[in-house]
């Protein structure tokens, strides 16, 4: 089945660090713009960072920018989500997905976009 994997949550103190990761299975990263989508209970997702298939074409959502950094690996198949200066509010849990348009290589800003999210890992960060 073609997929993503995320992984790299946990539990960490205010202050500190997590880098995520989201592997494509079957699925190419460098082919698509891929988010990372956050939820946390009783609230909304949340599109927090994205890069497009044009690796300069990069958004993030002003409560994490200046904190995290998305990249991605062509190599290993994979894009990357560091996490610096982690708050408690970051506290959810953490979905990478695909967007594509043919012949658009920008990015993409609203969830709708998205398709094919992972199944998640939980990041947790103590006060």
């Amino acid at each position: 089945q073609d997929q993503f994997v995320e992984s790299g949550g946990g539990l960490v103190e205010s202050g500190g660090s997590l880098r995520l990761a989201c592997q494509g299975s079957g699925l190419s990263v460098n082919r698509y713009a891929i988010g990372w989508i956050r939820q946390a209970p009783g609230k909304e997702r949340e599109l927090i960072a994205c890069i497009g298939r044009d690796p300069s074409s990069i958004y993030y959502a002003e409560s994490v920018k200046g904190r995290f950094t998305i990249s991605r690996d062509n190599g290993k198949n994979t894009v990357y989500l560091q996490m610096n200066s982690l708050k408690p509010e970051d506290s959810a849990v953490y979905y990478c997905a695909k967007a594509y348009i043919p012949g658009y290589n920008g990015g993409y800003y609203h969830i709708s976009d998205f398709d094919s999210w992972g199944q998640g890992t939980q990041v947790t960060v103590s006060s």
